[in-house]
């Protein structure tokens, strides 16, 4: 058990403010630590953050999960971080009522952490030594981003790149629904000067990738082709939710690529197309 419990009575207590009325972007660009910070929340979420180098710094535990489900957590504090980092760390202890006040609403997972943020990674240096990648073209919605980041790293894609639009992978929802890996798997967020028009298919094609539009189109091919697999390297392209990809972007790939679908539907959610798109593409030929 760490050093530093701390019962927390009020929720308005100033220590609470960032558990509890911080933006995510307000914790994105914070002051205090350069590379910003970030909330996490379940255990096995933070407990992935913790065993792959994310830097814990403070914790809410409700009292009823103090030692079951935040009990691992410290362990892996202590593994990964050392026994001096888990006892200065403030730990602040509530009951499950106050918690509840808190977040207005009793969809809460009892334990929470922040942590910070690593330095942000180039998109040249994301590329590096990299041969099959998901590339988010403006996803928004914090769920599907979760969801693909879970399919590109369960099915051995090597890293995800998203523009500058898209939801940051490190969102409270976005990190849950990954189930915390977007912890595992590399990935980095392109600045809004290479996410603009074609940009970043150019860089794509300089870094050696031939890319891949997930795209309705009259000349799209099967997704298990495999002239696509045989490239070295290979960037799958995935399109914002209800619109897709933007048509220019959609011409100016290499390739384009459909599921074949049955009894009239004619395309599937990004998050499931994007599953079945990274199985196919994996497979040796």
């Amino acid at each position: 058990m760490p050093l530093n419990l701390i019962k927390i009575d009020d929720i308005n207590a100033p220590e609470m403010d960032v558990f509890a009325r911080a933006t995510e972007r307000q914790l994105r660009t914070s002051d205090e630590y350069e590379e910003g910070i970030f909330l996490a929340e379940s255990a096995n979420v933070i407990l992935r953050a913790i065993e792959n180098g994310y830097e814990p710094l403070s914790m809410l535990v409700e009292t009823g999960r103090l030692e079951v489900e935040a009990g691992p957590v410290f362990d892996a504090v202590a593994k990964y971080c050392g026994r001096d980092k888990l006892d200065s760390i403030p730990v602040y202890v509530a009951e499950q009522e106050t918690v509840n006040s808190m977040t207005g609403h009793h969809l809460v997972r009892g334990l929470w952490m922040t942590l910070r943020r690593k330095p942000a990674v180039s998109v040249e240096d994301f590329c590096k030594d990299k041969r099959r990648i998901a590339v988010m073209i403006d996803v928004v919605n914090p769920v599907n981003v979760g969801a693909i980041f879970r399919s590109a790293a369960a099915l051995g894609m090597d890293g995800v790149l998203l523009t500058h639009a898209s939801v940051d992978p490190l969102t409270r929802r976005t990190a849950r629904v990954s189930m915390g890996t977007v912890f595992q798997i590399p990935w980095a967020q392109a600045p809004l000067e290479e996410s603009e028009g074609l940009t970043i298919l150019q860089l794509l094609n300089s870094y050696g990738f031939k890319t891949v539009a997930m795209a309705l189109t009259e000349d799209s091919t099967s997704v298990d082709n495999d002239e696509i697999r045989a490239n070295e390297k290979v960037a799958v392209l995935l399109g914002t939710e209800g619109t897709g990809l933007p048509k220019e972007v959609i011409a100016a790939c290499d390739y384009r690529v459909m599921i074949p679908m049955y009894h009239g539907v004619d395309s599937l959610n990004v998050a499931a197309a994007s599953a079945i798109s990274f199985w196919e593409l994996m497979k040796k030929i």
